[in-house]
């Protein structure tokens, strides 16, 4: 399949050598910034394209791997109309594409990506969603051809899974930079914690989340809380955080204050 992507950020980064490596030719990476469209399209043996007139018109499918705000004025940018056209965004609906678009889809990996580190797509939820069966089965080829774990999806439950996603993965991952800084703080390391948060992941892989929870907030400890709190006086941020968590915790289980 000739495939043209658009955007080499983080996602691109991984995806089009993967498409590649399954059979399909990468024909141009598409990039506001020379230097990006550059670097992946070497990786693929692509042509690098800063432009959007200059995209090719004759690919079986453009995969959009932009950011979401920039999704819906790259589309309306197009000079001609894509045989098909999918974008990778876990909040953007597949209502974004102009209404001449006739083949239009969504081809969403739910996993976070980095340049700097190695993903495997094979065990990567591929969420999709199409406009009508010629994009189903493209997409779906596509994606099966990568992944087993493949899911046609409608836009609302995907925008649910998205959301669920940022508070499993971007919250989370925030609280460890408060974490690491409380330690650092304390001239502590962040190490000391990674045994830490690898059995509580490990944990939530084997039963539900709500099963696992532990700490004071689950107990509804308040002598404990109380303490925490006094080491946060004048962290006006790290405190409501804090605060709002346990409530949450404390409201969910409804444990008597002890």
């Amino acid at each position: 399949m000739k495939i043209v992507i658009l955007g080499a950020g983080n996602l691109a980064w991984h995806l089009a050598p993967f498409l590649r490596k399954n059979g399909n030719e990468i024909v141009a990476v598409y990039s506001r910034t020379k230097f990006s469209a550059v670097a992946l399209a070497k990786k693929v043996k692509a042509i690098p394209i800063d432009k959007i007139e200059d995209i090719p018109s004759n690919a079986d499918i453009y995969i959009v791997a932009l950011q979401d705000k920039a999704i819906s004025s790259v589309l309306k940018s197009f000079k001609f109309i894509p045989n098909c056209i999918a974008h990778t965004s876990g909040s953007v609906s597949i209502s974004v594409f102009p209404k001449q678009f006739k083949n239009t889809g969504v081809f969403y990996p739910l996993q976070t990506f980095s340049k700097t580190r190695k993903v495997n797509l094979n065990e990567v939820p591929f969420l999709l969603e199409s406009s009508n069966l010629k994009t189903k089965k493209i997409l779906s080829s596509l994606a099966n051809s990568i992944s087993t774990n493949v899911h046609f999806i409608t836009s609302d439950k995907r925008k649910k899974i998205h959301l669920a996603a940022v508070f499993a993965n971007n919250f989370v991952n925030h609280l460890y930079s408060i974490a690491s800084e409380i330690l650092k703080e304390s001239k502590l390391p962040f190490d000391l914690l990674k045994p830490l948060i690898i059995e509580t992941a490990g944990k939530i892989l084997e039963d539900s989340p709500e099963k696992m929870q532990t700490g004071p907030a689950r107990r509804n400890d308040q002598e404990i809380i109380k303490s925490h709190l006094q080491l946060l006086k004048g962290q006006k941020n790290r405190k409501a955080i804090y605060s709002l968590l346990n409530a949450s915790i404390i409201d969910k289980f409804k444990v008597k204050a002890k």
